[in-house]
């Protein structure tokens, strides 16, 4: 009789154990989705914010028409991406590549220097990056935490139905490339 009882706690253990692990797994997704969120939130701010800049510089800046190009494409390529977090990060570093270079060109007209209206944008702008930078941390913390509870062992034993969730990550070198200063 012994014997039959202490079968019986062990598997409720075991099964305690499974329902606790299931259930810590899905909180950490549901973690993982809202950190995307996050980041969802504030890209899409800066997509709101990229139109507006690009009407107040355009026409200061006719000659440059193939940077404000690049910036509306990098735009609608972001916008495009939706939610496979791979393809997003890609367009996100084009936009941020693109809008950066179209910062570099506005330097070089000093009536755009001084604008007001260009001004405000660009300090929107960047307090938007800076936010973005702080939502993908907290979206690849969130990550690496989900993703480290279903590889570990016995966990992984219960976590077959949970796909790994991937980082919102700079992949390309251009966008991991130390800018090069020159002061001459």
């Amino acid at each position: 009789m012994l014997w039959v009882i202490g079968s019986v706690v062990i598997v409720a253990l075991i099964g305690l154990y499974a329902v606790a692990t299931y259930n810590g797994l899905v909180g950490k997704r549901n973690q993982v989705k809202n950190a995307w969120s996050q980041i969802d939130v504030q890209l899409v701010r800066r997509h709101d914010l990229i139109p507006n800049l690009v009407n107040a510089v355009q026409g200061m800046m006719e000659h440059e028409k193939s940077v404000l190009e690049s910036v509306t494409r990098a735009r609608q390529d972001a916008i495009a991406a939706g939610d496979n977090v791979a393809q997003r990060s890609l367009a996100e570093a084009e936009l941020t590549r693109a809008t950066h270079a179209l910062f570099a060109r506005a330097e070089a007209y000093p009536t755009l220097r001084t604008n007001e209206n260009v001004q405000a944008l660009q300090e929107e702008l960047a307090t938007t990056e800076n936010k973005i930078a702080f939502a993908r941390q907290f979206y690849n913390d969130a990550v690496q935490r989900y993703n480290t509870a279903r590889e570990v062992f016995p966990a992984s034993l219960v976590a077959g139905g949970f796909a790994p969730a991937e980082l919102f990550a700079a992949d390309d070198a251009t966008s991991r490339a130390v800018p090069e200063v020159k002061l001459a």
